[in-house]
């Protein structure tokens, strides 16, 4: 039987969502005096692996893919695109296994959360025992992490998340902005329900 393990997901930038779209065709040509231009690829190999999804129902063409290597670098690129006269979209991309154009940016920017791995201290997998915590075991996790490397992890302390989805090689970031509803979810509750606490990046003014 499975041990509960409550996740604290840092970075959890699939809830970022779409600004408005931008009326121009490129981006604006100050991003690239910023420090992350050297994590932001504007090359058709870049570029062409970001159009498609899982659904392969809707093909949106970005016009940069950011690579970033720190949360603020993604808060960066935000924030730059909200203070900018042509806002552009920003979309979080991890393995692509949404539907409906979730993870696109038509003419806009496309982060690809999956570069966060073992990059940073923002990311990672990392599992705690607190025995004068409520929570007992738990994991702090990146948004860019798949879940089977989350399950790999607490096995080695002899424990396992209690509810997650059918398929384990997605991002925990992508599962948890859609629910993470599996068949463990009547028992359990979806994933979003085991879920202690959460980062996310936003633009505040």
């Amino acid at each position: 039987m499975a041990d509960i393990v409550f996740l604290i997901v840092s970075c959890l930038t699939f809830i970022i969502g779409k600004l408005s779209p931008s009326t121009s065709i490129s981006l604006p040509r100050e991003l690239l005096t910023l420090y992350i231009c050297n994590k932001l690829r504007l090359d058709n190999n870049a570029i062409e692996l970001a159009p498609r999804d899982y659904g392969k129902l809707v093909q949106e063409t970005p016009l940069g893919v950011l690579y970033p290597s720190l949360v603020d670098d993604i808060a960066t690129q935000l924030k730059f695109s909200y203070d900018s006269p042509n806002r552009f979209s920003i979309a979080a991309r991890g393995r692509s296994h949404s539907i409906r154009g979730q993870a696109m940016a038509h003419n806009g920017v496309v982060v690809q959360m999956t570069s966060l791995k073992h990059c940073s201290y923002d990311s990672g997998i990392r599992v705690f025992r607190n025995p004068s915590s409520l929570l007992g075991f738990y994991a702090d996790v990146g948004g860019g992490e798949l879940w089977i490397d989350v399950l790999l992890a607490t096995l080695e302390h002899g424990r396992a998340p209690v509810s997650w989805t059918d398929y384990l090689h997605l991002t925990v970031g992508g599962t948890l902005s859609n629910a993470g509803i599996s068949g463990q979810a009547f028992v359990y509750g979806p994933q979003i329900s085991n879920v202690h606490e959460m980062d996310v990046i936003t633009v505040v003014r």
